[in-house]
């Protein structure tokens, strides 16, 4: 692959919030766009949203009738692993954040994409050498990590590992930008990458500060939000992004011998299912 024009069809593995969202933006840019998952409820749940999306999209202004019906023309959604990565020229991985699943999905990829298909995992904390030797010409591989909500958000990070190309760096910046995005490349992988690297860092010092007594969740956002001029506090960006995400990274974070604070805090949330937004409850209660 010499170029960003190369890239006819993209296989979005991982119907679940961010995939589907990555792979109606890829649509909405013209590309033949595959959505795949194991779980058939995910299609169909992606297939009434896309159509429910759209239409709120065209009633506010904010998109045609013919923008929103060719995009729905260029998003394919199957439950069919093989139909969707045959011919697939970018590969975005949004499945679950376990590595050995991730692993497996890569090594069955290589089965079935072309030798020169570039591969590349959305994972927001699983720098992309862990899943090098999983790949044949891990050259071709890198992180593309989109941010939540992928369809608003502009920011895309392009990492590079020691194993990826300059070419598939460039090739990935451009194809960034061909889907209205704002990439950054990093030119080495580093823990939390550059925003959540900055975010974890917010995020224990505020659970530090609850740890401490010194505030509620709730006045730690509004002093965030209304004195750094931050659109969303530390517990509200927790609570979206997934309180269950926040307790993986601490674990992890904390088997590699740094400080954590609000550990055990996150774990009795994480255990009783409050995990944010996508439950119902976290920090806040949404079911109110």
């Amino acid at each position: 692959m010499d170029n960003v024009k190369d890239i006819k069809k993209v296989f979005v593995a991982g119907a679940g919030l961010m995939g589907s969202q990555i792979a109606l933006g890829c649509a909405l840019s013209g590309y033949e766009t595959w959505l795949y998952d194991s779980f058939p409820v995910a299609i169909d749940k992606v297939d009434g949203w896309s159509k429910k999306y759209l239409t709120e999209r065209v009633e506010k202004g904010k998109l045609t009738k013919e923008q929103a019906e060719g995009a729905l023309s260029k998003l394919h959604l199957t439950k069919d692993f093989d139909e969707a990565a045959k011919d697939a020229d970018l590969t975005i991985e949004a499945i679950i954040e376990k590595k050995e699943e991730k692993e497996a999905f890569f090594k069955k990829l290589c089965g079935v994409v072309a030798a020169d298909s570039l591969i590349t995992t959305n994972s927001s904390f699983m720098a992309s050498s862990l899943f090098a030797n999983s790949v044949e010409n891990p050259e071709r591989l890198a992180n593309l990590h989109y941010f939540n909500p992928a369809l608003v958000m502009k920011l895309v990070e392009i990492v590079k590992g020691e194993h990826t190309s300059d070419k598939t760096a460039e090739i990935l910046y451009d194809f960034a930008k061909s889907v209205g995005k704002t990439p950054v490349l990093l030119n080495k992988e580093i823990d939390g990458f550059v925003v959540n690297r900055i975010s974890i860092a917010i995020s224990n010092a505020a659970l530090e500060l609850i740890e401490l007594g010194v505030a509620s969740p709730e006045d730690i956002d509004i002093a965030i939000e209304n004195g750094l001029n931050h659109p969303m506090g530390p517990f509200r960006l927790m609570d979206l992004t997934g309180i269950d995400l926040a307790y993986m990274i601490s674990a992890r974070q904390a088997k590699a011998g740094a400080t954590v604070h609000g550990f055990d805090i996150l774990k009795e949330k994480f255990e009783a299912g409050q995990h944010g937004r996508k439950t119902g409850k976290g920090w806040y209660d949404y079911n109110k």
